[in-house]
């Protein structure tokens, strides 16, 4: 920060010492950081709960932070969180937006707090600093935990998991695990939406039920494709997608396996084994990277012959993609795990098995491509890109707007903050150095009152 951009914040700094004299600027300047901080928190709310962002192709409000704003993953996942509960937390929301807490303190508190215990959570807020808050929510976590450890029998008598297809053909799975079997799927589920951030702690609610439901068919295959799981039997557990394609023969029809080699192909004629209707466009991007079986049925759908397998990607070639695109090529997408080889032509269409048709896609992505409305194409040169809904070029970069050379931070605030009334006292702890708290006494207060 240059000295130019802080020296007039306050009339009274010209009267206090020098060091005290510029730790109020710094406290200041921090005050009116977290109100902006609150109102970048409120957009993002908006921008995630209205899910642009699964318009402009990403994974998840986060992933698009990621790419649009620079901010790393972790933190955009905190950043989406803190900013959904605090729709549901209206004055720390408003002390927030004064620059009366930092956000350090405030994404502490929204890990446990609800309407129940926020005014003793911002009193604790006011009074002590960013590592009493923190400390505070660890402890009571941790108690809540222990208090919870009596249930565990019960829990585990009451383990069970169901499923059926429902009337739209989606698999509905109702399940109910015991702390610890639920702890460890979690734990699995977490691992495979975030295998490249391992640090990241917490979830972000509404689009993140998507990505679990994506994760666990990424266990299931993960599972399936293990050497001690596999072998011989395989082919019991295959997933099989039939699709009939019209046969020129009398009272025959073909039957392949994954996809149909026509190219008019009905959503009615796709249909999973044992399972409900797909689309057509969702057996076509299955068989992007599938083996492919031909099988012709009669009338009664007894097998008369199987014709050879088509479409996969040998090894060696799906090695050297691997090597080429590094992972998945949607702009913006960072996931380098379980994706898919992408026909650019489709291979129904006449499109060869060749690395100069072949791209790299997350299934999400894999997804948008061929039932999102979005494409991925080829340039005269030779240049792969993509085209969102409406057929305009996505971005493969993106640099953020540079700020007007004709204000300096100063000008900004009282531009954008004009009604704020932020200064150096505003989020300073009322704690004084050498006090201790009582975490029990603390801890135990944020537990309700119960009747004997």
């Amino acid at each position: 920060m240059q000295t130019a951009t802080v020296t007039s914040l306050s009339n009274t700094h010209s009267r206090l010492p020098e060091a005290e004299q510029l730790g109020e600027q710094i406290t200041e300047l921090c005050s009116y950081i977290y109100a902006a901080e609150s109102r970048l928190l409120t957009l993002i709310r908006e921008f995630d709960n209205k899910e642009y962002w699964a318009r402009l192709g990403f994974c998840s409000c986060a992933h698009w932070l990621n790419f649009k704003c620079g901010i790393g993953m972790n933190a955009a996942r905190e950043k989406v969180r803190v900013a959904n509960a605090l729709a549901k937390l209206p004055k720390m929301d408003e002390k927030f937006s004064k620059g009366e807490l930092s956000y350090s303190k405030v994404r502490a508190m929204t890990r446990i707090a609800d309407e129940t215990n926020e005014d003793y959570l911002l009193m604790i807020a006011k009074h002590g600093t960013a590592h009493h808050v923190e400390k505070l929510v660890s402890k009571y976590r941790t108690a809540k935990r222990v208090q919870d450890a009596s249930t565990a029998n019960e829990q585990y008598r009451d383990r069970e998991l169901s499923h059926y297809y429902d009337l739209d053909g989606c698999l509905v799975i109702k399940a109910r695990f015991s702390a610890e079997q639920g702890a460890l799927i979690v734990k699995a589920l977490e691992m495979a939406m975030d295998k490249d951030f391992s640090t990241v702690e917490t979830s972000e609610p509404g689009p993140i039920a998507a990505r679990r439901a994506d994760a666990l068919a990424d266990i299931a295959e993960t599972y399936m494709n293990n050497s001690d799981s596999s072998g011989s039997t395989a082919d019991r557990y295959q997933v099989v997608v039939h699709v009939v394609a019209a046969s020129r023969e009398h009272g025959v029809e073909e039957l392949v396996g994954a996809a149909s080699a026509a190219t008019d192909v009905t959503a009615e004629t796709s249909q999973i084994d044992d399972g409900p209707h797909v689309t057509a466009e969702t057996s076509r991007r299955i068989a992007c990277d599938c083996s492919v079986v031909g099988i012709k049925e009669d009338k009664n759908g007894e097998p008369l012959a199987i014709g050879r397998r088509s479409r996969s990607i040998p090894p060696p070639m799906r090695r050297a993609l691997g090597i080429r695109d590094g992972g998945c090529r949607f702009p913006g997408c960072t996931n380098n795990r379980f994706v898919d080889g992408h026909h650019i032509k489709h291979w129904a269409d006449g499109g060869e098995t060749s690395l100069d048709n072949l791209v790299l896609l997350c299934r999400h992505h894999h997804h948008l491509v061929h039932e999102g409305g979005f494409d991925c194409k080829k340039s005269a040169d030779g240049e792969i890109y993509f085209t969102d809904q409406r057929q305009r070029p996505l971005p493969n970069t993106v640099e953020l707007p540079k700020v007007a050379s004709t204000e300096n931070i100063e000008q900004w605030m009282d531009r954008e903050f004009f009604e704020a009334t932020a200064d150096g006292q505003g989020c300073s702890a009322k704690w004084y150095a050498g006090e201790r708290m009582d975490w029990d006494m603390a801890v135990s207060a944020l537990f309700p009152y119960k009747e004997q």
